[in-house]
């Protein structure tokens, strides 16, 4: 297949906040619906270098890590670009990660100032006996940047910056075992934003919509990132709302948007009020959605296609790989529901556990390889050993077939494979059966202790509003589509999943959640 070639307009952030800043200083860069403001390329730099001569008079120098922890809006956004702009690394706190993981990320990362908004400040100081004694909390708003217009921006001298540089810490949610920090250049950034950028075709008229938390990979690279190098825009809610998402995109022109599957089951759960006659009357046309950092069943892919008229673009990508390795093409070409597509701007193979590449059609772990990988784990040279090898292929510990048409299929995650009496069992063959039926909203199946077979199936669900079904009758339900081997033998239902902050649902919480009910 004939992939298209980039050449990104700069080889850093900073060169491309300043080329677009030159040659197309009004176009706007970014919106923010609910305070209904924008943000021109010009601008953009205007800030940045505003905050540039704030970060200096703080005393940060270049290489030096600051973080934020809050919703999205300009602040976060000005903060994470600024920062890479200004030559720091930039560390962004999820705040639904948890007390333990925040204060050994902070005490892990070297962060000197972390910006907040009054919920993450209270949240942190409670964290007093596990934060670093120099860090700083810095208190930060939606009109926070103006304010720091009071230097002289145009004074500050920048440090210089190579495509080599570091740029961005992001740590990874492990099922097992401490966060690994993720190192990120200006170079994996780039050549990130570029890979959603040449899959999507996106054009300088694009405008994509991002209810995404920064403080994902997902929508630093694939919405941010993309739009940067693409000279394109963005729309920058505080977060994702079903009730307000179409309105979103109708109302500001959106011609794309990356979400989640969680999302995308949301959206088809609510009552539509007339939305078809307002999809169709908008003043520019949908192209796609994406939908990534978790696999999307078929049943649901088809269901949203079908009601919506609006075509989704499964995708794969990863904190290590700066987001998308993997993508459907653009309609018309052929797409494949249950693949999150071909390689775009990487490499990519499948080995067997020997390490040989394994021929199409064969199941082995997908390896990827490019400039979107990563430097290596922060601190951490062991594991980045472990993961990258001598000839630069990034194992992603995923198990992977690939067909004739250079299609990938997700079979499931290594540590997460079901190994039942002997034969091996991939959780998401399970899933996909599980979203067919009428009364499911999420599923996830995963593998427990078993006496006789050493590990047997069980599965979590969420109930679609509305509706009801009982372990009996998904079991049989389940019977009749897989068989008896692959059924699971206890189902339980639950008010939503545990998942990472990438959205991938944590199959192993579940396992230890069926099997130590007290706990």
């Amino acid at each position: 297949m004939n992939l298209p070639q980039y050449v990104p307009a700069a080889d850093t952030v900073r060169g491309l906040i300043s080329h677009y800043a030159q040659l197309q200083p009004n176009q706007v860069y970014a919106v923010f619906p609910e305070t209904d403001t924008l943000l021109t390329f010009k601008e953009l730099e205007q800030e940045v270098q505003a905050y540039a001569a704030q970060f200096n008079a703080l005393g940060l120098v270049q290489g030096d890590t600051i973080s934020f922890m809050m919703g999205n809006g300009k602040t976060p956004l000005m903060l994470f670009l600024s920062a890479l702009y200004t030559g720091l690394m930039i560390s962004p706190l999820n705040p639904a990660a948890g007390p333990d993981q925040l204060g050994y990320v902070l005490q892990h990362s070297d962060t000197r100032l972390v910006f907040v908004n009054a919920a993450s400040k209270l949240l942190l100081m409670q964290l007093e006996d596990q934060l670093p004694p120099d860090i700083k909390l810095i208190d930060a708003h939606e009109d926070f940047g103006p304010s720091w217009y009071k230097s002289s921006a145009s004074a500050t001298k920048l440090a210089s910056i190579t495509p080599q540089s570091d740029g961005l810490l992001m740590y990874t949610s492990g099922t097992t075992g401490r966060p690994k920090g993720v190192v990120l250049t200006h170079e994996n950034l780039i050549a990130g934003g570029m890979n959603t950028a040449v899959a999507h075709g996106l054009q300088t008229t694009d405008r994509g919509l991002c209810v995404l938390p920064l403080c994902h990979i997902n929508a630093q690279c694939v919405s941010v990132m993309s739009t940067l190098v693409s000279g394109s825009s963005l729309v920058l809610p505080h977060g994702f709302s079903a009730s307000k998402f179409w309105n979103w995109i109708i109302n500001s022109r959106c011609s794309w948007f990356s979400v989640v599957p969680t999302i995308i089951s949301y959206l088809m759960h609510q009552t539509s009020n007339g939305l078809s006659v307002k999809l169709d009357s908008a003043h520019t046309k949908i192209r796609f959605g994406r939908s990534a950092s978790a696999a999307l069943p078929p049943a649901l892919h088809s269901g949203f296609e079908e009601r919506f008229g609006v075509p989704i673009l499964e995708t794969m990508g990863l904190t290590e790989t700066s987001a998308q390795i993997l993508s459907n093409p653009l309609p018309p070409q052929i797409t494949k529901h249950g693949s999150p597509g071909i390689a775009y701007g990487t490499q990519v193979k499948i080995i067997d556990s020997s390490g040989q590449e394994v021929e199409r059609g064969f199941e082995g772990e997908l390896l990827v390889k490019g400039k979107c990988v990563m430097r290596g784990y922060y601190k951490n040279p062991e594991a980045t050993q472990a993961a990258i090898d001598d000839q630069g292929w990034f194992h992603t510990g995923d198990l992977a077939v690939m067909d004739e048409d250079d299609f990938c299929f997700i079979t499931g995650r290594i540590k997460e494979l079901i190994i039942k009496g002997g034969e091996n069992i991939a959780p998401r063959e399970i899933d996909d059966v599980l979203y067919t039926h009428p009364a499911i909203m999420e599923a996830a199946a995963f593998g427990i202790e078993d006496l006789h077979y050493g590990q047997d199936v069980a599965a979590s669900v969420v109930l679609a509003q509305g509706k009801e079904t009982t372990e009996a009758e998904l079991i049989a339900f389940c019977k009749i589509k897989l068989g008896p081997v692959k059924t699971p033998i206890k189902i339980n239902f639950l008010h939503d999943l545990p998942k990472g902050p990438s959205g991938k649902v944590q199959r192993l919480k579940l396992a230890h959640r069926m099997e130590n009910p007290a706990n």
